[in-house]
């Protein structure tokens, strides 16, 4: 089957991991490079755990974790506050602006496979835990490397960034597509497959380009097949875990796969009954 989509609609996109910057780098150094900054060491695990919610509230998550809590304790006497938070965040945004433009590329396929979803009917919305300010470096960026989706929602953007639903509901109503199980979310986050099931829709977690296995284009290209296959595998059960229907390694495997989804919804499945086979 290669046909137009009768039954699906659309597409959201989540952006770092998922079509742009391999890895999702460029959020993960900057959260570490805050709490460094301020003599309180954080992991690139611990920096990256929380990855898809919005970014204030990630910086309240990574301060919480126990040993990070135990840490800012012991540096100044007393625990994380709101303030605190407000300050770190202050620092965040500025220097993940200064360093968007090195990490906008767009990951490998995604182009190919975006313009085949279009030429099937299906509309083009987009996702992110930025805020409009950082993708205003972005999506020129990727526009010019040929992807521009047909509507885009940010942190700040609704009442409650992801796992909520809202920037889902958004783009639903900008792109006047509903109901909400004919739109399939790809994501690269457990936090952005979560607000995908929250919405009704169907989920796609990314693995071997997304935040679960962090690296760079070039750093998978030079490890040995085993291990990377062993990290998406790890990936994989983690976006599981936040209840995603299918997994893929890279949105460039796509479209056979909303072939499959557009088949699957003929003969009457929606998200809510799906049963992986």
């Amino acid at each position: 089957m290669n046909q137009p989509c009768q039954h699906l609609k659309a597409i959201v996109f989540d952006w770092a991991g998922t079509t742009v910057d391999h890895g999702c780098c460029a959020p993960a150094i900057v959260f570490q490079k805050i709490f460094t900054d301020r003599g309180v060491e954080v992991t690139a695990a611990q920096a990256r755990e929380p990855m898809g919610k919005a970014k204030r509230d990630h910086i309240a998550t990574v301060a919480a974790i126990p040993s990070v809590a135990a840490a800012w304790e012991a540096k100044f006497g007393k625990p994380c506050s709101e303030k605190d938070i407000d300050d770190l965040y202050s620092k965040f945004l500025p220097l993940q602006q200064q360093i968007l433009n090195d990490y906008s590329e767009l990951i490998p396929g995604v182009v190919n496979a975006v313009n085949q979803c279009r030429e099937w009917g299906l509309k083009i919305g987009s996702t992110t835990g930025y805020t409009q300010e950082l993708m205003e470096v972005v999506t020129p960026a990727a526009a010019k490397q040929g992807y521009e989706p047909d509507c885009l929602f940010c942190a700040g953007d609704t009442a409650q960034g992801r796992p909520a639903p809202y920037l889902l509901h958004a783009c639903a109503e900008q792109m006047g597509v509903w109901p909400m199980w004919s739109i399939v979310k790809v994501d690269d986050t457990p936090v952005g497959i979560e607000a995908g099931r929250n919405a009704g829709c169907w989920t796609v977690g990314i693995t071997r380009t997304g935040n679960c296995v962090g690296l760079t284009l070039e750093e998978t290209e030079k490890m040995p097949a085993e291990t990377l296959k062993a990290l998406c595998n790890s990936a994989a059960e983690k976006l599981n875990a936040a209840g995603a229907h299918f997994i893929l390694e890279t949105v460039a495997d796509l479209p056979p796969l909303i072939q499959e989804i557009e088949q699957r919804m003929a003969v009457g499945e929606l998200p809510v009954s799906f049963t992986r086979s």
